[in-house]
């Protein structure tokens, strides 16, 4: 389980994105944090992997604190993140890129070929295209490879910030199943960042709003129906 107490964040010491911000990431549950551009959604996600530190607040991981701990070895604790922009390595194979995110124990070579077994079993298609370029691949195949890579270190908790952005409806339709998949067939924790309002509440159990860096809406996604209320910001 991921908690996040009370959490003070910003990119300048003196000015908090989030102010005392509170979020529960259930183990095996897809939790999804909505909210208009600019209330701190991905910023969120950037202080729990350890790319910000917090000004005040407190992020446990199974209920140990990992304030202290550096980026390198939240991976090592289970954490993985996904973020909006694109990652691949264009002109590297996929292989290649599923390679990268076994970094921690790259010399393991035994445990890196059972991590891409595990892979190309996920998504077979991967198999099928593992010497081919990266950069050749449709939108979607390549948001499978950054998944893909993600789970090369066998994270507990996977941040996923803004999945679809750039991709057209049908291969985003694709990515939100894998995300489900992933929930329920390898109890994966996901923490959900997303603009796209009725994709995230389709698939996830507990939503958020935020407004201005603070908690506006919580609760099971059964009690969101109302999507112009969940996402009502003020005016």
């Amino acid at each position: 389980m991921l908690e996040v107490k009370g959490l003070y964040v910003g990119y300048y010491k003196d000015l908090n994105i989030l102010q005392d911000l509170d979020i529960t990431a259930e183990r095996g549950k897809i939790t999804t944090i909505l909210g208009a551009n600019g209330v701190g959604k991905s910023t969120a996600l950037k202080a729990i992997y350890g790319f910000l530190k917090p000004n005040q607040g407190d992020i446990l991981l199974d209920g140990e604190s990992i304030n202290a701990t550096p980026t390198h070895k939240r991976i090592e604790k289970g954490l993985a993140y996904i973020p909006q922009q694109p990652g691949i390595f264009r002109h590297m194979s996929v292989e290649e890129n599923l390679e990268v995110g076994a970094w921690t124990f790259r010399r393991d070579h035994k445990r890196i070929k059972a991590k891409l077994d595990e892979n190309y079993q996920r998504f077979p298609v991967l198999r099928d295209k593992r010497r081919q370029m990266t950069g050749e691949l449709s939108g979607g195949q390549q948001r499978m490879v950054e998944i893909g890579r993600t789970l090369m270190s066998d994270p507990k908790v996977l941040l996923v910030d803004e999945p679809t952005a750039g991709l057209a409806k049908l291969l985003s339709e694709e990515v939100y199943q894998m995300l489900q998949d992933l929930r329920d067939s390898e109890d994966l924790t996901i923490l959900l960042v997303d603009q796209e309002i009725r994709q995230a509440l389709k698939i996830a159990d507990y939503v958020y709003v935020l407004e201005l860096g603070r908690n506006k809406y919580q609760g099971p996604t059964s009690e969101f129906g109302d999507l112009e209320k969940a996402f009502w910001v003020g005016s």
